[in-house]
C-alpha cells in the first residue's frame, strides 16, 4: 500500500526556518514545471550568506536570484559566467579559495549518476578505465563537496538510469568515515519528481515533498536506490503569486545576461 498524500505544507521543514518570507497570496496562474523548480530550490537556500553557481546551472542560478531578492538583498549570489551577478573575478580559482575559506554556504552539484549515500558519478558508465560512455570528469567537485557545508544536489531527470544503488565510479562521495574532516556535504536533492532530504546521522536520502503531478508511488517506480518514506508525503508547494512576479519580471532579466535561451523560455508570461 502507497504512501497517503498529506496536504501540502512547507517543505522547509528539513531545514532551520529563520526569518524567510513565507506564504503571499495564493497563486491563481499555474507555475511552470521550471518555476516550481527554481522555488523548490529557493527555500533550501534561506539562510545562506553567500551561495555561488557553477557553470550551465540555469535552474540553481535562477533559485539564488530569487532567494537574494527574497532575503532583502543581503544574501550574496556569485553565478559563473555572469559578469553581473559575480563577485569573481579569477573564475574557479577564487571559487574553490572561497570554500576553502569556508565563505562560501552553498552550492549545486550534480552527476550523470547519483546513488542513495549521495555518491556522485562524472566520468562514466561502465568499468573504470574501459568505460561504455565517457562524460566530462569530476573537475573539483570532490573538493567542494567536502567544503561547502549545503551542497544540493540537482538532477532533472529523475529516472533509474540517473538515481542508481550504486554508482559506477565515485566523482565525489556523499559520506565519510567518522574521523575524516569533513564541514561540507549533502543537504537535499530535487528532481523532476521530488524533494529529497539528506540525513547525515543515517546516511541515506528521505523523500520531503513530491513536485505537483508527481507521487510517491512514481517516485518509488523511477528510483534506483533505498531511501526513507514518511507515512504521508506533502506535495510541494507551488510559488505565491509574489515569487512568480520575480521570476517572471526581474530574476528573468537577470539570469538572461548569462543564459539568454533559458530565460527566454522557462517562465511564464508577467502579469
Amino acid at each position: 500500500m502507497g504512501a497517503r498524500r498529506a496536504p501540502p505544507r512547507d517543505s522547509s521543514a528539513i531545514w532551520p526556518s529563520t526569518c524567510w518570507p513565507r506564504g503571499g497570496r495564493p497563486s491563481v496562474v499555474t507555475a511552470s514545471n521550471t518555476e516550481i523548480l527554481v522555488a523548490v530550490i529557493a527555500r533550501l537556500l534561506e539562510g545562506a550568506r553567500h551561495v555561488a553557481v557553477g557553470a550551465a546551472s540555469p535552474i540553481p542560478g535562477s533559485a539564488a536570484l530569487l532567494a537574494r531578492r527574497l532575503s532583502g538583498g543581503r544574501m550574496r549570489v556569485s553565478v559563473l559566467g555572469s559578469r553581473a551577478n559575480n563577485f569573481f573575478t579569477d573564475g574557479g580559482r577564487e571559487l574553490f579559495d572561497c570554500a576553502a575559506q569556508g565563505r562560501i554556504d552553498a552550492f549545486f552539484l550534480g552527476g550523470g549518476q547519483i546513488d542513495g549515500q549521495g555518491n556522485i558519478n562524472l566520468v562514466g558508465v561502465g568499468a573504470y578505465p574501459t568505460m561504455d560512455v565517457r562524460w566530462s570528469g569530476s573537475f573539483g567537485s570532490a573538493y567542494l563537496y567536502f567544503l561547502v557545508p549545503r551542497v544540493i544536489l540537482f538532477r532533472e531527470e529523475h529516472t533509474v538510469r540517473t538515481l542508481v544503488d550504486k554508482v559506477d565510479f565515485v566523482s565525489a562521495p556523499g559520506v565519510s568515515a567518522p574521523n575524516v574532516y569533513r564541514p561540507g556535504g549533502p543537504h537535499a536533492l530535487v528532481t523532476s519528481r521530488c524533494l529529497f532530504a539528506f540525513d547525515k546521522a543515517k546516511r541515506r536520502f528521505r523523500l520531503a515533498s513530491t513536485h505537483p503531478g508527481s507521487s510517491a508511488e512514481d517516485v518509488r517506480a523511477n528510483t534506483g536506490f533505498a531511501y526513507d518514506t514518511p507515512e504521508s508525503v506533502p506535495e510541494t508547494e507551488a510559488p505565491a503569486s509574489e515569487w512568480l512576479a520575480l521570476l517572471r519580471g526581474p530574476v528573468r532579466d537577470e539570469i538572461a545576461e548569462t543564459y539568454p535561451s533559458f530565460a527566454a523560455t522557462a517562465f511564464g508570461r508577467a502579469a
